[in-house]
């Protein structure tokens, strides 16, 4: 059997729903630095990131933080639900937020580096439990470094969990972080909202994935999500759809530098009729999309880490 067919079959589908319910249901109800729950001493988020680092160094990782300074949005309720958020007040809080690492080290071309990416956050402006935005893409992560924990790798595979939903988004911090190391990123590929699709979508059972790139370099590393959906039969809906300009925690990085980067959501532009939304819940999550979602893009990066820069 195939290496990477073997290695992708090792995907957990329920490990990754446990631990989205853990994340946006419970115990913890949503992800962001201005809430903390009744008797507890650290906020919502900072669970979040307890959590995270326990699962890792469970795991056998030695994960490491860098922290980024941010503040919650407000909260505007003559915007549509989706998009109520407002700058925040120029005397609103700073947090010190955390960006979560772990890597496993390459064997061969150790300073060749593939970024998974994840926001781990939910939004800072309206309790949403934040399930497809973005606990979902926190979990499937999670999951990818289970499944390479005791994997040899020939390029390093770090995985980096940030913060998107507060202001200014921690993967700009991550990025200008790894300019200024001269960090060889090969490749970025951030994991958002995967499985989160239209309610014709849902009503018709399909299973979407959308890889989005802005730049050449980018546009080859998302034909490789399409080549091993197709190579190892997965049967997602598969599309790759370029965008005008960097966008995501994945533009992050094109702007300081990195242009093989992509992200994969499950529709674009993005449909879930719950976006934003006190609906956005563990339980309308379509785990198979998200389980085949993984097994595409963990594929794409495990052909990334044989074969080198797409």
């Amino acid at each position: 059997m195939d290496e990477i067919n073997s290695i992708i079959h090792q995907i957990d589908r329920e490990r990754i729903r446990e631990d989205l319910f853990h994340l946006c249901q419970s115990p913890l109800p949503f992800r962001t630095a201005n809430r903390t729950l009744p008797g507890h001493t650290k906020s919502t988020l900072d669970e979040a990131d307890e959590f995270l680092l326990d699962r890792l160094r469970r795991l056998g990782y030695a994960p490491w933080t860098e922290t980024a300074e941010a503040q919650a949005f407000g909260f505007d309720a003559t915007k549509p639900r989706s998009r109520a958020y407002a700058k925040p007040k120029p005397d609103a809080l700073w947090y010190k937020l955390r960006n979560v690492y772990a890597q496993r080290s390459g064997g061969e071309h150790p300073r060749e580096i593939i970024l998974f990416v994840a926001h781990k956050d939910s939004q800072s402006w309206f309790e949403s439990p934040g399930a497809y935005d973005n606990a979902v893409g926190t979990a499937t992560i999670l999951e990818f470094a289970r499944v390479l924990a005791r994997q040899p790798v020939r390029r390093t595979i770090r995985f980096l969990w940030c913060n998107e939903e507060h202001r200014p988004w921690t993967s700009v911090t991550a990025a200008e972080n790894a300019k200024r190391r001269g960090d060889n990123l090969i490749a970025v590929v951030n994991v958002d909202s995967i499985g989160g699709k239209s309610q014709a979508e849902i009503r018709e059972g399909k299973k979407p994935n959308v890889t989005l790139y802005t730049t050449p370099e980018g546009a080859r590393l998302a034909d490789r999500v399409t080549r091993a959906n197709e190579l190892y039969h997965i049967r997602l809906d598969q599309r790759t759809q370029k965008r005008e300009r960097p966008g995501d925690d994945d533009g992050s990085f094109v702007k300081a530098g990195f242009p093989a980067a992509i992200a994969n959501l499950g529709s674009f532009p993005y449909e879930d009729p719950n976006y934003h939304d006190l609906g956005d819940t563990a339980d309308k999550v379509d785990m198979p999309n998200v389980h085949m979602a993984a097994q595409a893009i963990l594929a794409a990066v495990l052909m990334t880490d044989r074969d080198g820069a797409a």
